[in-house]
């Protein structure tokens, strides 16, 4: 008997089940109250009666991804077969939040699931709140990738993101006593409806070990990198879709194995616990985001992770390029690389190693090809966030990459010397390694020595990265650099999160904005038109009182929501300046205590954010702002302010704060933040921006124009000659008595009874240096609240502004960004997949 498999032919196939199919492709609300109920029984093994409500959302879940698995594997089928160009988008985070919600949104049969649940007396809401948050991600960065990725699947583009999958993400936040206390997030703890394992496409990643030099056959010398240990790196694959289309991308996230799980000898002589110590040791690479790399072994984790990721993607993209070529002279005609900051800067180096040791391409067109391919994206002009290793741990870890990057090293310097000769200052700036008393590798000149492009992501980060933190780079190679200002999705960020919004907007100017956020030009003449802004106001009002609502059931706080929301939320850092924002409450507050008539309007200060575990001041200066809270709110009926940390801030509390937000605070030190994204999103939904000139705060002013933007505080360059001049804080605080005033009740331990010198290091550390020029910036800002408040009293006027925000927020889609990448940077061409 044969032991191949039967293939059916078209003629003794039987004719397809029309009624299953429909159960798993159909969008009408019969075939979805079909395929969750066969899900229910086949996939969970319950009968509806039993089914738990955890049942529920799997079941629908899984129906949802039957209809994107339709369109993800022709997706795929399409792809292949027309040989397209593809960009591969190399990311260590992703901020995801919740699928199920959007990919109803994305494939059209919300309305639909909608029905089709309430048939069977499920609660659609219920269970889209239940799913939890993939947070793969600690900030802008991995929500932009998130947003980058929904962005290319709907406007067609061949994509695809490359991450880690892992076990924990960002940790969950509780305040405790006013303090931050991280616990583990485990999200994948009852398992993940949407992804797909791929472990026949599992990759073997080495590490450690020595390299050998010898010549080959043909004389040519040959490096093998050998022994050590190997990692599997086993991808798990989560269907993107497009809005509207057929398209269903791909993000492939890698989960790490043992090569070996278990030692059956040892377990046998009863040594239980070295029996599977290498999976353990194997595994712990992919457990969890951002290892705390304070220590040795966390550093070595963080690199490990690094190179982890690359080396899996790039021998995956290589396979997938050999499917339909034999050679590598056309790899940057089909494959284009984009490096997501530093992180995987890494794969440089690997595709480099790939393609002379593996390939046995010689090191000219390997370096031709490899620069071809990577286009490099920085999203810091902070000097900590620009990754520098230990060449001793590269040594150790990855021996053949740091032989690689000492090659590219030389060659690269010789050219430096041969275009300024006798600059050896500049050569020494400008080397891949860091020569001092630990020698290290500068990640990110090895990413723009190894790239084709270098962008920023707002036009003053660019012209910051150009003049200030990569100029030698920016004046060797001038046509390498260019600018990306980020954008954000418009289907989460305000179809989604903001439906109330969306159904008005799609009244008045059509739904084409979804997909074309330029159209929302269309509304600006309505700022004049009475009955829009009556509608308008009435939208926020009740975006409002729904958050007030569940912010009291989170938080057990009664907000007033006719109050102005001043909102800050976004990752914890001083340059952020949460800081000045809390020093502000208290001296708001203290001039209420004497003479409530000076509030102008009551305010309600709204606060989330999470701060790195092992960095203390930014923890500090959550309980700061929990301390504040305690005392404002206690006589808010006198003062008219509130105070709220919102605990575990994440995606989809974003969703819920952004569309209620009256005030966004973009305070950041100016020259300081890169971009910004949560700029965007509450300018799309209407929110006035309290902001320096800084990050895309730049180009948002400029697009809904000065009247329409609250500015304060010093620019960059100001900031720069500020500091030049010998910048004293104590100056400041002197000549300020409401700032003094507010700094002394700090420093007291008025607001940590339990402790009265808890906050003296935060006073000390701004009267003393201020780095971030709080207390410079603290007059301007408090002038500015001010003028907030009086325009906040005008209803009429408030509303115009509102609109002529959304009006403006065209230029800041997603959209726009990834067109200017695919066309500018990767020439990737948009695909028509057929239903």
């Amino acid at each position: 008997m044969s032991n191949a498999s039967p293939i059916l032919t078209p003629t003794t196939s039987a004719p397809p089940d029309t009624a299953q199919e429909s159960s798993r492709t159909g969008l009408d609300p019969h075939s979805v109250h079909r395929g969750f109920l066969e899900h229910v029984r086949y996939s969970r093994g319950k009968n509806p009666e039993n089914a738990t409500v955890h049942d529920h959302f799997m079941a629908l879940a899984l129906a949802v991804r039957d209809r994107l698995a339709n369109r993800w594997v022709r997706t795929a089928r399409t792809y292949y077969e027309q040989d397209v160009k593809r960009a591969y988008y190399l990311s260590a985070e992703y901020l995801l939040g919740r699928a199920l919600g959007n990919n109803l949104l994305n494939i059209g049969m919300y309305e639909a699931a909608e029905q089709a649940m309430r048939e069977v007396g499920v609660d659609l809401g219920a269970l889209v709140e239940m799913e939890p948050d993939a947070g793969l991600g600690n900030g802008g960065l991995g929500r932009l990738a998130a947003c980058f990725l929904d962005s290319l699947a709907t406007l067609g583009y061949p994509g695809m993101g490359y991450g880690i999958r892992y076990e924990f993400g960002i940790f969950t936040q509780d305040i405790v006593e006013g303090y931050q206390v991280e616990r583990a997030d485990e999200w994948l703890k009852f398992g993940n409806p949407w992804e797909i394992v791929r472990p026949e496409k599992a990759v073997p990643v080495r590490f450690y070990g020595h390299v050998e030099h010898f010549h080959g056959a043909d004389g040519k010398p040959v490096a093998r990198w050998v022994g050590g240990k190997t990692v599997i790196g086993v991808p798990y694959d989560t269907p993107i879709a497009g809005y509207g289309n057929n398209t269903v991308n791909t993000l492939r996230l890698w989960q790490a194995r043992a090569s070996e799980e278990f030692d059956l000898k040892l377990f046998n002589a009863g040594d239980y616990e070295r029996s599977v110590v290498e999976k353990n040791d194997s595994e712990v690479i992919s457990k969890v985001l951002y290892p705390n790399d304070a220590f040795q072994a966390g550093k070595e984790l963080r690199l490990k992770q690094q190179y982890f990721f690359v080396a899996c993607s790039i021998a995956d993209i290589v396979r997938r390029y050999l499917k339909n070529h034999s050679d590598f002279r056309d790899f940057p005609k089909k494959v284009a690389i984009q490096l997501n900051d530093t992180h995987p800067a890494i794969g440089v180096a690997e595709l480099m190693r790939v393609l002379v040791d593996e390939k046995r391409l010689g090191w000219e067109e390997a370096a031709a090809i490899t620069q071809a391919t990577f286009g490099y994206t920085n999203h810091t002009l902070l000097a900590e966030a620009m990754e520098k290793w230990p060449a001793s741990l590269f040594e150790r870890l990855l021996p053949r990459h740091l032989e690689i990057i000492y090659e590219i090293n030389q060659r690269f310097l010789r050219q430096v010397q041969i275009r300024y000769p006798f600059d050896t200052e500049r050569i020494r700036r400008m080397s891949l390694v860091e020569e001092g008393t630990e020698k290290k590798i500068r990640m990110a000149h090895l990413a723009v020595v190894g790239s084709h492009s270098v962008n920023g992501v707002a036009e003053l980060h660019t012209n910051l990265l150009r003049r200030d933190v990569l100029p030698e780079f920016a004046e060797m190679y001038p046509e390498r650099f260019n600018n990306k200002t980020n954008g954000v999705t418009p289907r989460r960020w305000l179809l989604w999160s903001n439906p109330r919004l969306a159904k008005l907007i799609t009244s008045r100017i059509g739904e084409g904005w979804v997909t074309d956020l330029d159209q929302l030009r269309k509304l600006e003449p309505l700022a004049d038109d009475a009955a829009f802004r009556q509608a308008f106001a009435e939208v926020k009002r009740q975006n409002k009182t729904d958050l007030s609502r569940h912010l009291k059931g989170l938080c057990g706080v009664d907000l007033n929501p006719d109050a102005i929301f001043d909102v800050q939320i976004k990752r914890l850092h001083e340059y952020k300046r949460q800081l000045l924002d809390a020093v502000h409450i208290v001296s708001l507050w203290m001039k209420a205590r004497r003479d409530p008539s000076t509030i102008i309007a009551p305010r309600v200060f709204l606060f989330g954010a999470k701060a790195a575990p092992g960095y203390v001041e930014a923890k500090l200066i959550i309980r700061l702002i929990n301390g504040i809270a305690e005392v404002v709110n206690s006589d808010a009926g006198t003062t008219g302010l509130q105070v709220l940390f919102v605990p575990n801030y994440r995606v989809s509390l974003a969703e819920r704060i952004i569309p209620a937000a009256d005030v966004s605070e973009q305070i950041s030190t100016a020259g300081w933040e890169a971009s910004g994204t949560g700029n965007m999103k509450f300018m799309l939904n209407g929110a006035l921006t309290l902001g320096t000139l800084d990050g895309a705060n730049v180009e948002i002013r400029q697009a809904v124009g000065d009247d329409n933007f609250f500015l304060f505080g010093l620019t960059a360059d100001e900031v720069i000659a500020r500091k030049r001049a010998g910048y004293r804080p104590r100056e400041e605080y002197e000549r300020n008595v409401e700032l003094r005033e507010a700094l002394d009740l700090i420093g007291s331990g008025f607001f940590s009874p339990e402790d009265k010198n808890l906050f003296r290091p935060l006073v000390n550390s701004l009267l003393e240096e201020d780095r971030y020029l709080v207390l410079a910036d603290f007059a301007s800002y408090a002038a500015k609240q001010q003028e907030v408040a009086r325009a906040y009293k005008d209803t009429e006027r408030w509303t115009r502004m509102a609109i002529h925000n959304v009006a403006h927020g065209g230029i800041f889609s997603s959209d726009r960004t990834i067109k200017q990448y695919a066309e500018e940077i990767w020439q990737v061409k948009r695909i028509d997949v057929k239903p």
